[in-house]
């Protein structure tokens, strides 16, 4: 049976077996008995694979690591916990924000925090004109979502609306440029996502703790872990049903 997983990875990235062969110095024909019989390289292979790839080995081969060494992995994602997003050093934040020059993917009900950083808003709009893609989700201020939460912290039904519109007002330059991209959610957001290339740092929602006192986390992607991708899965589901943002609509909910 073939490695259509594989198969399409190949497709998908524009790298022919031959190719793929030649950079890993195997025979093309071992490539190929990868695709088509569904062999499975050596581990020293497989790593490499995923990388040039942009996936995972255990999307690959999901049954080339045993449910322990999978488990084991994935707890190696996790860099280091912080009892609260107030702790994580300001260096980690400069260095995880200033070398992600691929993706930066957001996802936040208001992340008032980020623009406190000068420079932060005219970075993205630099990284976008220099090809990183950069995805951000706010949460929708006119939904119910958005005002049950902003009552949960104990801010008051309209406080957390106000703070997104806020946030927004900081981000008119990237509504003016093409490349970024801006949307409202309406889901009921358990983490705050940061992913910046092949790290991330999550914040976890806890009922009654506004998000700067609840706990955190920092992740770096694994090419056998899981961990990182779950949570990278979870921002793509949001962005799926998340609509496009506009500065128009935040004015006019706001009046």
């Amino acid at each position: 049976m073939g490695n259509e997983r594989l198969r399409d990875a190949l497709s998908a990235a524009g790298v022919p077996a031959d190719t793929l062969a030649a950079e890993l110095e195997v025979d093309p024909k071992t490539v190929e008995r990868w695709i088509t019989r569904g062999r499975v390289p050596y581990r020293k292979y497989r790593g490499r694979i995923a990388a040039r790839l942009h996936t995972t080995e255990t999307y690959l081969w999901p049954d080339a690591l045993s449910a322990e060494d999978a488990t084991t992995v994935s707890q190696s994602e996790l860099v280091t916990f912080f009892p609260h997003r107030n702790a994580i050093p300001t260096q980690l934040w400069d260095r995880v924000l200033g070398d992600a020059k691929e993706r930066m993917d957001i996802l936040v009900h208001a992340g008032l925090f980020l623009v406190e950083r000068p420079d932060f808003v005219r970075s993205l709009v630099e990284r976008s004109q220099n090809g990183c893609n950069i995805r951000l989700i706010f949460g929708d201020p006119a939904s119910p979502e958005v005002a049950l939460r902003s009552e949960e912290e104990r801010l008051g039904r309209h406080t957390l609306a106000a703070r997104i519109r806020n946030a927004l007002a900081f981000y008119r330059p990237l509504f003016q440029v093409d490349g970024p991209e801006i949307r409202f959610h309406r889901t009921t957001l358990y983490n705050s996502i940061f992913r910046l290339d092949n790290e991330m740092i999550i914040n976890t929602h806890v009922y009654g703790v506004q998000g700067a006192h609840a706990p955190a986390m920092h992740l770096r992607r694994l090419s056998s872990g899981s961990l990182f991708d779950t949570y990278a899965r979870s921002f793509e589901e949001v962005w799926k049903t998340a609509k496009p943002a506009t500065l128009e609509e935040a004015d006019l909910d706001a009046n």
